[in-house]
């Protein structure tokens, strides 16, 4: 019978290697062509560079439920890679999410991210469901007493956009989640390694943290998507970094091999300042992430 690690004990053999681990994220593909290039080209081709492990987002809302769940069982058996799985609170009770969580067990699932999630589409703030959890805390301490899992959480290196508290604020919750039980944490991406830096000097320093914390990168592919996605998480983007997307333009080309370029450089400073591992968010795609390993001598 396969045996699937729980990723907590895959960042302790990395360590003992004195390499990073590296992971890979993809989300649920919309249509059957979708499906064909991420487990005949995109999967095999991030094979090569011999992944950790790697995970599956939820879905806006949840509604990619059954779908994640059944592309994490799906890489577990034919590429014998550990996959995590991605689990919100977002539209849903403390029973279904129950559900999900047998499911999840059904299928050899053993790591989950827990997430609060984002508003549904169409709503402007965040609202529990009733029934359900408030906040990503609490889910990450159901899990833990439910036991047979390890369990990550999210962390944001300038603070959660919705945070008006501040950066530390939102730092202090990250804490709380880890008290509750997460195992590990992973981040959401950044483009100035300093935030990161000062987020972990923070956690570890002043509030005693000592799970693995992991940095999430995203080689970017074009000006407009990397526009988008920052406005969307909340993640600043440097002044140079934009002068420079902006010389390039709608080159997409140009962009991609800058934003390999760039993660790269992010990826060394990372490395030199210990990180346990670097999460890399692929947007089902292979090529740059496999070109930033390979530069770091990391395949």
């Amino acid at each position: 019978m396969r045996v699937i690690s729980l990723i907590h004990d895959l960042h302790v053999a990395a360590r003992a290697k004195g390499k990073p681990a590296i992971s890979i994220e993809f989300f649920p593909p919309k249509t059957d062509e979708g499906d064909r290039n991420l487990f005949e080209k995109t999967l095999p081709a991030l094979m090569a560079i011999r992944p950790a492990y790697c995970s599956v987002t939820y879905g806006a809302g949840g509604t990619t439920r059954d779908k994640t769940l059944s592309i994490v069982e799906r890489i577990q058996n034919e590429f014998d890679l550990t996959t995590m799985m991605h689990l919100t609170c977002v539209n849903a009770t403390r029973a279904e999410l129950d559900s999900v969580i047998a499911d999840a067990r059904k299928r050899g699932v053993r790591n989950i991210l827990a997430l609060r999630g984002d508003p549904p589409v169409g709503a402007s703030e965040w609202t529990a469901t009733e029934g359900g959890f408030r906040y990503s805390a609490e889910l990450v301490a159901h899990l833990r007493a439910l036991g047979g899992f390890n369990i990550g959480t999210a962390g944001f290196p300038e603070g959660h956009i919705a945070q008006k508290g501040g950066r530390e604020v939102d730092w202090g919750h990250l804490a709380d989640k880890i008290r509750a039980g997460a195992d590990f944490v992973v981040t959401q991406l950044f483009f100035d390694t300093a935030d990161f830096l000062r987020m972990r000097d923070f956690l570890v320093g002043k509030l005693g943290v000592d799970v693995p914390l992991i940095p999430g990168l995203l080689p970017v592919l074009a000006r407009g998507q990397t526009k988008k996605f920052t406005a969307l998480c909340g993640a600043a983007l440097p002044a140079p970094f934009v002068a420079r997307l902006d010389e390039l333009g709608d080159d997409d080309a140009a962009v991609t091999q800058f934003g390999i370029e760039y993660c790269a450089r992010q990826c060394e400073e990372l490395i030199r300042e210990g990180v346990p591992g670097i999460h890399f968010y692929t947007l089902n795609r292979a090529h740059s992430t496999v070109a930033v390993v390979r530069h770091l001598g990391l395949a």
